[in-house]
């Protein structure tokens, strides 16, 4: 009978990872597994890598109809996030790639070259309708990669050539190289940006979230952001359950200190794959308040891991969910941050001249 590869080596293999489980896609047939070989012989496993292909995109902007989210359209440079948030809503979309939501998702990347190109062509279509895009809903646009593939830059390049508001969501301190770019577009109303802020506990975040940026770095971002005239969002997101949930108001208090005018929170949510994922970890990290994390997320979804319906994911419901929604409205007024920020500007969109165009006749 097969016994399970050496538990120890499989967490030195994947050090730095959020997750060190590899589930099939949820559309794979079939699916591997790590098993011991049997000649008990200590080997040193090389660490997973990091490993980047590219795609070339047809079409960048994706549209939605979610009554949920305060925007209908959104880019994605990447496929995939390095960050390696263990909790991370999108990892599911992995299985659409052939890849595991699990650590696939954070060492199986993707990226998108021609980004830019096709949000031009995209962007100067004439049935066009200017509406605030966002970048960051789906993975992070500021993840390592990014740094040296630029792909983030190149659309935030164009939006700013069009004068095209967008809003983006990031745990990168990347973000800051882009401040040449953001600051000019905030001073005109086209740009706000959303830094997500799970907890004050470094030792805690660096568990769920590997590869993201410290508390304390995210916090330098929102204060670096801000003084550059960009207005920022403090997103406490994801609020877990018996966990995190405690530091809701610290953790607002920090994001108005650093700067922010505007809050958010969001629960944490376990679609397909993720739960299982999050569970995991759960028994390896956290095993003394797993059973409670996972009462209290089954108490707001009617027993179950996970609640898609529109209206309900986001937040939960119930006595327990209520209590969370009355601290964040309570605190917020204290602290005097709001919940919505100034509307984008979406009248300043304008084509620019391209090579080849007809010159005007009007002097």
């Amino acid at each position: 009978m097969e016994q399970s590869a050496n538990t120890e080596s499989l967490r030195q293999k994947t050090r730095g990872r959020g997750t060190a489980a590899n589930p099939a896609g949820r559309f794979e047939k079939f699916g591997t597994v790590a098993v011991d070989d049997g000649w008990e012989v200590d080997e040193d496993l090389p660490p997973v890598r990091t490993e980047i292909r590219e795609e070339l995109a047809r079409s960048l902007i994706t549209y939605n109809r979610s009554p949920d989210l305060p925007f209908d359209r959104s880019i994605n440079p990447y496929r995939g996030c390095e960050h390696g948030c263990v909790y991370c809503f999108a990892r599911p979309t992995h299985a659409y790639l052939g890849l595991s939501p699990g650590l696939d998702f954070e060492t199986r990347l993707v990226a998108r070259p021609n980004a830019a190109d096709i949000l031009r062509k995209e962007l100067s279509a004439r049935r066009y309708k200017t509406a605030v895009i966002a970048i960051g809903t789906n993975t992070d646009p500021y993840q390592p990669i990014e740094k040296q593939r630029a792909i983030t830059r190149g659309c935030l390049e164009v939006l700013a050539e069009f004068n095209h508001p967008v809003a983006i969501v990031t745990k990168g301190a990347l973000i800051e190289r882009d401040l040449d770019i953001l600051g000019p577009m905030a001073a005109r109303g086209l740009t706000r940006v959303g830094i997500s802020l799970t907890t004050l506990d470094a030792g805690l975040s660096r568990r769920m979230e590997p590869r993201a940026p410290s508390p304390k770095r995210r916090l330098q971002m929102i204060e670096r952001l801000s003084r550059a005239g960009v207005p920022v969002r403090v997103m406490t997101s994801p609020l877990v359950p018996g966990l995190t949930d405690h530091e809701l108001e610290d953790l607002l208090r920090a994001g108005r200190d650093a700067g922010a005018d505007t809050a958010s929170w969001i629960m944490l949510r376990l679609p397909r794959e993720v739960s299982q994922l999050w569970q995991g970890w759960l028994a390896e990290h956290e095993p003394g308040r797993a059973e409670k994390v996972m009462a209290r997320l089954r108490e707001m979804h009617g027993g179950r891991d996970y609640d898609p319906r529109w209206g309900h994911r986001m937040r939960g419901e119930g006595r327990y969910a209520e209590m969370v929604a009355q601290r964040f409205k309570a605190a917020i007024k204290r602290l005097g941050l709001a919940e919505e920020g100034d509307p984008l500007r979406t009248d300043l969109f304008q084509v620019p001249p391209q090579a080849g165009d007809q010159l005007s006749l009007q002097l």
